[in-house]
């Protein structure tokens, strides 16, 4: 039996160790070669993040969870008098980068939780995996599956980001990559704009007295893989617009050409993001839902440097569809880019922390540049249960 209805009753995000800032990102990271990135003070005065966060131990460099581990942290952290581990009968998990080509991210996430069987779900894609995987929670709750679930949305870059990755291709191509620098720019690029987290919420079929619910009233996901190439990706290689996987070489290879590592096509980013994961798709749910710019009293963006906040707000005049920036809440200068958990964890700061009133509504951006997928959420505030 359907119940039409899904409320976030409860948001919790998790971010590993200390947080780590502009100055010590490299010391943390690893210095690739015999020289400081040149790139990283370009990128990080553009990006605009003055801290993040790292699984990595600053003093021995070694990791201090997997991504499993830290989706499984901010899913404890939804325990309290109402909800238990023990009733959870739903779980959906999304990464951009699980630590394992398979199993699915979502049944090792399931393995570190005390929890009982449940029907599991893996979401997988970059930014919006954590979005597929809301939605297939919520999807799961008003079609009456389930009375509550949880979805959880992580990512851990880092794992891929220390030095110790590039040794191979350092050593054995570098003159390759001083023929082509672009290169190696679209590996260091992402180095020092990436960092770990993750963030879960509950979702319900009906809201909690004396707490601050989210409804949610609708999720639109798009995707543009029809009409573009990939531009982020890893554990392959991109000639001629087409990406060669991961597989098709031997492990000299992969080491060589570090294959693995999360690649950035620069280029066809800037020139395209923003028609495709602003103005086409938002354009479309403005046409589905009949939307007005003015029914908003916060707009939650998912960028991934501030260099983007002014080309958002531009994307969005261009449609007519103007939410003026001082209605806009983001935490990237100090949480960072986390990828799959970005709005996980942008919802539970924005939740605890300003003053939310019953009945305003929300909507949330979360674009991905993987191959241009886009998606947009509306919440309603609902502060007293009884008007439900």
């Amino acid at each position: 039996m359907s119940n039409t209805k899904a409320y976030i009753t409860n948001i919790q995000a998790y971010l590993p160790g200390e947080p780590v800032p502009n100055d010590q990102m490299e010391s943390v990271l690893g210095q690739v070669g015999d020289k400081p990135s040149r790139a990283r003070r370009i990128i990080l005065k553009s990006n605009g993040i003055k801290s993040r966060y790292y699984a990595i131990d600053p003093a021995t460099g070694e990791y201090t969870h997997t991504n499993a581990q830290l989706a499984a942290e901010a899913v404890r952290k939804l325990e309290n008098e109402h909800f238990a581990l023990a009733d959870l009968t739903c779980l959906a998990a999304g990464s951009s980068y699980p630590d394992q080509a398979m199993p699915g991210h979502g049944v090792m996430v399931h393995g570190e939780l005390d929890a009982p069987p449940c029907e599991v779900a893996s979401a997988a894609g970059v930014c919006v995996s954590g979005m597929s995987a809301m939605k297939y929670a919520y999807l799961s709750v008003i079609a009456g599956e389930h009375p509550q679930a949880v979805a959880v949305g992580s990512d851990m870059p880092s794992a891929v980001m220390q030095a110790k990755n590039f040794e191979g291709e350092l050593n054995e191509d570098i003159d390759a990559l001083e023929r082509q620098p672009e290169l190696a720019f679209e590996k260091d690029f992402l180095r020092w704009m990436l960092s770990d987290g993750a963030g879960a919420v509950l979702i319900e079929n009906q809201p909690r007295p004396n707490t601050i619910n989210f409804k949610i009233d609708w999720i639109d996901v798009y995707s543009y893989a029809n009409e573009m190439e990939a531009c982020m990706y890893a554990g392959a290689e991109k000639k001629d617009g087409e990406l060669i996987s991961w597989a098709r070489y031997d492990n000299q290879q992969r080491a060589k050409r570090s294959v693995m590592s999360v690649k950035q096509d620069v280029k066809l980013l800037n020139e395209n993001v923003i028609h495709y994961t602003v103005e086409k798709p938002l354009a479309a749910s403005v046409k589905k839902r009949q939307l007005s710019a003015s029914d908003y009293s916060y707009f939650v963006p998912h960028y991934s440097s501030q260099y983007f906040r002014d080309r958002v707000y531009a994307g969005l005049e261009k449609i007519d569809f103007v939410i003026p920036k001082e209605q806009w809440f983001t935490n990237l200068p100090q949480k960072g880019n986390t990828g799959a958990a970005s709005i996980y964890i942008m919802l539970e700061e924005l939740r605890r922390t300003q003053p939310l009133e019953q009945g305003q509504k929300i909507l949330c951006y979360i674009p991905e540049s993987g191959r241009f997928s886009s998606c947009f959420m509306q919440l309603t505030v609902i502060t007293d249960a009884s008007d439900e």
